[in-house]
């Protein structure tokens, strides 16, 4: 049972600072504040699913995948820290006003929630690189295939445990910006962005230290 939850809970702290959907919960509601309300509440369900997903795909294949195409982990690190450090510094320079321009959609018109909003905004390269770096790192002296299962089922509960904390992030966004005020959220979005930006160069320099042989 150890070892189970010792599964579930590297999964969890693992990823949670990194997927940080405190932080990105004002930024998903400035990008969704000319949707209705109705409109939001779908898009945070497809986000939490989507999220979801994409890192179990990159717990059990992510491996797998980049040694078909001949990627290494640094490479990936790289280039997804500049999309991070590219989106973030776009809403960093223009606050609230460019993600609100950029959510002016038709709300009948079909939502997709993939990108910004799931990627990179709540699972971001950094998230997909840790997840892979997870799922590579296989038990050690486990063979017998229930032991396998239930730690594998522990690993899927803690994506699952993110995903929760995601949705209610998420939900109940407008509750906790209401609070903050027009200023107040200008604030907090850029201060959210900043921290988002800081975390795309830590992600560039953790690849570019591993490819150099640089210890960090």
């Amino acid at each position: 049972m150890n070892a189970v939850a010792n599964s579930f809970l590297l999964v969890f702290a693992g990823l949670f600072p990194i997927v940080n959907p405190v932080g990105s919960a004002p930024i998903f509601l400035a990008l969704t504040s000319h949707n209705s309300v109705e409109v939001r509440r779908r898009l945070v369900h497809r986000v939490t699913i989507n999220s979801f997903l994409l890192l179990l795909g990159s717990l059990f294949v992510g491996s797998h995948v980049l040694v078909f195409f001949g990627i290494t982990l640094p490479v990936v690190r790289i280039a997804g820290g500049l999309a991070v450090a590219a989106f973030a510094w776009r809403l960093l320079r223009d606050g609230a006003t460019t993600a609100q321009g950029a959510a002016e959609v038709d709300e009948t018109a079909p939502v997709d929630a993939f990108y910004p909003l799931t990627m990179p905004l709540t699972v971001g390269p950094g998230s997909i690189s840790v997840a892979i770096a997870l799922g590579a790192q296989r038990p050690q002296g486990v063979t017998d295939l229930t032991s396998i299962a239930l730690l594998a089922a522990a690993a899927v509960a803690g994506l699952a445990a993110i995903a929760l904390t995601v949705f209610l992030c998420y939900r109940f966004a407008d509750k906790m910006v209401s609070l903050l005020g027009t200023s107040g959220i200008n604030v907090l979005i850029r201060l959210s962005a900043f921290i988002l930006l800081c975390i795309g160069i830590q992600i560039i320099w953790s690849g570019y230290s591993a490819l150099m042989g640089i210890p960090h």
